[in-house]
């Protein structure tokens, strides 16, 4: 493979952010993406963590301090039970909250036991379901078997994590969140007024701590182009807040905005308030924009030769998009981790869902197998969208390399391949070239469960070190997988997850409720077919969640052809993805869903699995139609 060109980077610095909130276990790998690409073409690029630093000040003892100062002013009247019990016992939470930081970073592993021992923590609402039924024995070990000590104690401290957060959303902000903060004001919001009246706001404990945090990371890395990535609505406000202070800091720096939540939700931009904070909005993949950028700001590029970029011109947005090539998945470099805090990330662990505690707990090294989907196919999915439909694989030789690296970095052998779906061909050359130089990993990943993965495909998966795999069997109904254009059935997911299942892997469905024409006798239909597959051991983990129709995928572009009505979207200029829809069915979707989540709950604990799935719906037993899956199909199929 050539040597790709080199871009006359000299004393041009790119600084990428990772806004808050993201993850708190491991970098979000957008800036360790960019930042390894546009090194690997002799440009000065850095990267910092805010996400994570935020927390690590609010949740500090000065910034305990500072939030029992925010708690004292609400009336009583308007102190949640999780503020009483924070302002009650704060002085523990100011013993106990280095400490606990610091195990869960790993620095401190034997601290594991006092905490295990539920007498270390001031224990809040968080706590509380733990000890709701006292009779009935551990409740740990009721959830998910007999934690050792380690486990046990980050559990609990995870929850204390949360008791803190509550206090931060009422004392502070409502919209305060590890994961989904202020996604109001981003997600499907055709009005850019609600995220321009919260930016006008006065500072909060929170937006203070992060004006200063973005002070700091602008001081030390002095950037000509600020880079923040923006993967979901619930990071948008907290990357304009770094605009907003960048901006007020330094007006001659120039910011660029991009990620996933533009790359859907923004698409037709024609809000030009934004640019008060930002100077580009780039769409997709972002390596050849940014180098258009880069190249504009040296004067070696008009701007009428920037690539897949919004701007603000004479005070209207104008999209740009000189064609050009795109980075080939082969040259866009190694990820890097070099300057992010990785000794400072937080392993917590969530007790729910064995395939999210994987999300949670361990320090990833982030890679992409291909970029886009193979297979492009599924009528729910975006796939008219560039990170959806160019597809482009990285060789095993060139990926493994990348392991190899990241490796040698990071100190670490844990991969999670990050793949909408990876494809099995890629997945066998990688797990081959692994086995070839012996490397000892562990990974995981998205994939279809298509026939290709057969038991022999499997085993040399696990052999090469994967431990775990999910895959979308949305609605477990033939009729309605049809539809999706999933490309398989109920019979052959069964058999592909039993095959993974026999090797050890540990394997998740995705589970979906409330497509189009779905009725009620499809939902229990596919609840027996969820609990028939977790009895006969081919699944370990699920998790339903609601259709939600997109502007950009095959429902939304035809929904004729799927049988619904989509309602009118308001008129805005800034954000449009998700678009309501009548479904001449008139399915309750959102009843049925509680008895599905209820359901996956119970299943995952090996509880109920036995039980009429009628009876998780909170339906009269006269409304509710029995399954037309007999008992015993998947075992027949096996």
């Amino acid at each position: 493979m050539k040597a790709a060109p080199k871009v006359d980077g000299a004393g041009f610095r790119v600084l990428c952010l990772i806004p808050p909130m993201t993850q708190l276990n491991t970098p979000y790998p957008a800036s360790a993406y960019l930042t390894g690409f546009l090194r690997s073409r002799g440009i000065d690029a850095r990267q910092d963590d805010l996400a994570l630093k935020l927390v690590l000040e609010l949740f500090s003892v000065a910034g305990l301090t500072q939030l029992r100062a925010c708690a004292l002013k609400l009336e009583e009247a308007q102190r949640s039970a999780a503020v009483n019990q924070f302002l009650d016992h704060h002085a523990r939470y100011l013993e106990t909250i280095e400490a606990t930081l610091g195990f869960l970073q790993g620095r401190d592993p034997t601290l594991c036991h006092r905490i295990a021992s539920r007498g270390f923590l001031p224990e809040g609402p968080r706590f509380w379901p733990l000890d709701a039924d006292e009779d009935e024995g551990d409740p740990l070990a009721w959830a998910f078997g007999a934690l050792g000590q380690h486990d046990r104690a980050r559990h609990l401290a995870t929850l204390y994590l949360n008791d803190l957060a509550d206090v931060v959303r009422d004392a502070v902000d409502d919209r305060f969140a590890f994961v989904r903060y202020a996604e109001q004001l981003a997600s499907s919001q055709a009005s850019y007024d609600p995220m321009a009246q919260a930016l006008a706001a006065e500072h909060n404990l929170i937006d203070a701590t992060l004006h200063r945090l973005t002070l700091q990371a602008l001081h030390a890395h002095r950037p000509h182009l600020l880079v923040l990535s923006v993967p979901f609505p619930g990071a948008l406000y907290g990357a304009l807040r770094i605009a907003q202070s960048a901006r007020a800091h330094d007006p001659k720096l120039k910011i660029c905005l991009g990620g996933g939540y533009v790359n859907t939700e923004l698409r037709e931009l024609a809000e030009p308030r934004l640019f008060e904070w930002v100077d580009f909005v780039t769409l997709d993949a972002g390596e050849r924009p940014l180098l258009s950028i880069i190249e504009h700001l040296q004067g070696r590029r008009s701007a009428s030769r920037l690539q897949r970029c919004f701007t603000r011109v004479q005070g209207e947005v104008t999209y740009t998009h000189w064609v050009e090539p795109d980075v080939a998945f082969d040259e866009v470099g190694t990820p890097t981790w070099a300057g992010l805090p990785m000794a400072q990330y937080l392993s917590l662990l969530d007790l729910l869902n064995p395939m999210h505690r994987l999300w949670s707990d361990g320090r990833w090294n982030k890679l992409t197998v291909a970029h886009g989907c193979y297979w492009k196919k599924c009528s729910f999915c975006d796939v008219s969208l560039d990170y959806i439909s160019r597809y482009d694989a990285a060789t095993a030789t060139v990926l493994v390399d990348r392991m190899e690296q990241l490796m040698a970095e990071s100190g670490q052998s844990g991969f999670h391949f990050v793949d909408e779906a990876a494809p099995p061909k890629a997945l066998k050359a990688m797990a081959e070239e692994i086995l070839r130089r012996g490397l000892r990993v562990s990974w995981w990943g998205n994939i279809r469960f298509e026939k290709t993965f057969t038991p022999e495909l499997v085993q040399l998966l696990a052999d090469s070190g994967c431990i775990a795999l999910s895959g979308g069997l949305e609605v477990a109904s033939d009729r309605l997988l049809a539809l999706m254009k999933k490309g398989v059935t109920v019979q052959q997911v069964a058999r592909v997850t039993r095959s993974m299942a026999d090797a050890g892997i540990l394997v998740h469905a995705y589970l979906m409720y409330g497509f189009p024409t779905q009725t009620v006798q499809d939902t229990v239909d596919a609840l027996e077919y969820v609990r028939q597959l977790f009895e006969a051991g081919c699944l370990h983990s699920g998790f339903f969640h609601r259709f939600a129709c997109t502007v950009h995928s095959p429902v939304g572009l035809d929904p004729q052809a799927y049988g619904i009505e989509l309602l009118p979207l308001p008129e805005g200029a800034f954000a449009r993805n998700d678009v309501a829809f009548i479904d001449p069915t008139g399915t309750d979707h959102e009843l049925l869903g509680r008895g599905l989540k209820k359901a996956m709950y119970n299943y995952m604990h090996g509880i109920g699995l036995d039980r009429d799935v009628r009876t998780w719906f909170e339906l009269p037993r006269k409304t509710c139609p029995k399954p037309t899956v007999r008992p015993g199909t998947v075992a027949a199929w096996l």
